[in-house]
């Protein structure tokens, strides 16, 4: 398992909008097969029917993600030689191709080659959880969790639980169209469990963490 990671050149914004966010989640869903893919060949198509997709076999298992105003997290399973590489190169040339046509820009979207961190263990595993689904927090600027310090858990708890650009819904038990992209069942069950307390997340992500 790897966490991966990439941000905006110059910490510049990758997402301008929720159609922006929408189109990354499809190119996790669409790029992580054996089929190739092309996003212009399916116009057409609803957002429920993205998800739909005959992609072939997958080549990666995505067991959590969240999608940062200049940034995202992804936790990976390799599951095929190469996977994570070929999964990534489609993944943001696709979406560095999209937004450079969609809002006028040119040039490289992202700064430099994406990042990659090994899950050597399981606690390192409880600790990445926490630290990707509490990520959203640093959105919002709320005395509950002013000084980067949350104060309210069950508040924060309902604005990550609606946060709809990222997988913490899912270990809720949520249902929605973007399913598809994720598959936990090589998580450690004790551990997708304690996702669905964010007071214990809090204690496995230290408040000093919520810095940039």
């Amino acid at each position: 398992m790897y966490h991966l990671y990439n941000r905006g050149a110059n910490k510049q914004p990758i997402f301008v909008n929720d159609h922006d966010r929408f189109r990354l989640l499809i190119l996790l869903y669409c790029c992580n097969g054996t089929k190739e893919f092309h996003i212009s060949n399916h116009k057409s198509l609803s957002l429920e029917e993205y998800f739909l997709i005959d992609r072939g076999e997958p080549i990666v298992e995505i067991l959590a993600y969240c999608l940062m105003p200049n940034h995202f997290h992804l936790l990976v399973k390799e599951i095929t030689k190469g996977g994570i590489s070929l999964f990534m190169q489609k993944v943001l040339t696709g979406y560095g191709m999209y937004y450079n046509a969609k809002h006028s820009r040119t040039g490289p979207l992202f700064e430099g080659r994406f990042k990659a961190q090994h899950v050597d263990s399981d606690e390192y595993l409880e600790y990445l959880l926490a630290y990707i689904h509490l990520n959203p927090i640093k959105t919002k600027d709320e005395e509950s969790w002013s000084g980067k310090k949350i104060v309210d858990p069950v508040l924060a708890k309902e604005f990550l639980s609606n946060y709809r650009f990222s997988s913490y819904p899912n270990f809720l038990g949520k249902s929605r169209v973007e399913d598809p992209i994720l598959n936990l069942s090589d998580l450690p069950q004790d551990i997708v469990s304690e996702q669905k307390n964010v007071s214990e997340l809090i204690k496995i992500w230290s408040a000093e963490i919520l810095e940039d």
